[in-house]
């Protein structure tokens, strides 16, 4: 017979449960998750593209959290975010640095042909042939993307499958060059993300529930006490991050 989970533990998931995740902000479990980061650096590239731009696009914002740090901007300023509760967070740490947010991204985005000289997403669905339409002429895309196949074994432990299998560096640069692009630059990574204890993976699940539906303490309890037990077994829940950068130019 498997032992009980203690009742301080499940309180303490719970209070994971319902701690606030707004934006795409997760600095309440940031001392509690040890991730490996990728040999580029996302962040740094973009924000030198940035400096050269007369109008920038960032697809799928989030809440601004990181477009906001490539402030000041020299141009224009646009971001599109496509998850309504974000719309008024990214409003509010944008619109004070010149930056206009409009709801939208994975569809037709609302801007006409030929708008922007560089357009940014990091870790957003996007429309290849979109980014290409409101690109000018030599102008500059530049995605980092979560491979369908991040954190599988997370995944397999609540015995649940990747939404988006095919979704890899090759299948996504085919699609871009497809609709014209030309791919400069493509690096696939893998790396480890380590969880220090099981409230911080519940506190994840919930501010990304995509990656097991209907999860809960309640009804997922049986999968975090092996997951507890796994901790306490082997010192770590550790599972392995995917993650791809594409360059492109128009």
């Amino acid at each position: 017979m498997n032992p009980p989970v203690k009742s301080e533990l499940i309180a303490q998931w719970k209070r994971d449960e319902a701690a606030i995740f707004e934006g795409w902000d997760f600095s309440y479990i940031k001392d509690r998750v040890l991730e490996e980061e990728p040999g580029w650096d996302y962040r740094a590239l973009a924000r030198e593209l940035v400096k050269k731009s007369a109008a920038v696009l960032d697809v799928a914002t989030g809440g601004g959290e990181v477009f906001s740090s490539f402030a000041p901007f020299p141009g224009r300023a646009v971001a599109v975010e496509g998850y309504r509760p974000n719309v008024a967070v990214a409003r509010k740490r944008l619109a004070p640095l010149g930056v206009q947010v409009l709801e939208g991204g994975e569809g037709p985005l609302p801007f006409a042909g030929n708008t922007f000289d560089l357009v940014l997403n990091r870790h957003g669905a996007f429309a290849a042939a979109e980014i290409y339409r409101v690109l000018r002429e030599k102008g500059t895309f530049l995605t980092q993307q979560v491979d369908g196949g991040n954190l599988i074994e997370l995944l397999d432990h609540f015995e649940v499958k990747p939404k988006w299998p095919d979704h890899g560096f090759g299948n996504v640069r085919q699609r871009m060059q497809e609709v014209g692009f030309h791919v400069e630059r493509g690096e696939e990574w893998k790396g480890k993300a380590r969880f220090l204890d099981v409230g911080a993976v519940v506190y994840f699940l919930k501010a990304i529930p995509w990656c097991v539906d209907g999860f809960s303490v309640d009804s997922h309890l049986e999968y975090l006490r092996r997951l507890q037990e796994k901790l306490e077994r082997e010192g770590r829940l550790e599972f392995t991050y995917a993650r791809f950068l594409v360059w492109a130019r128009k």
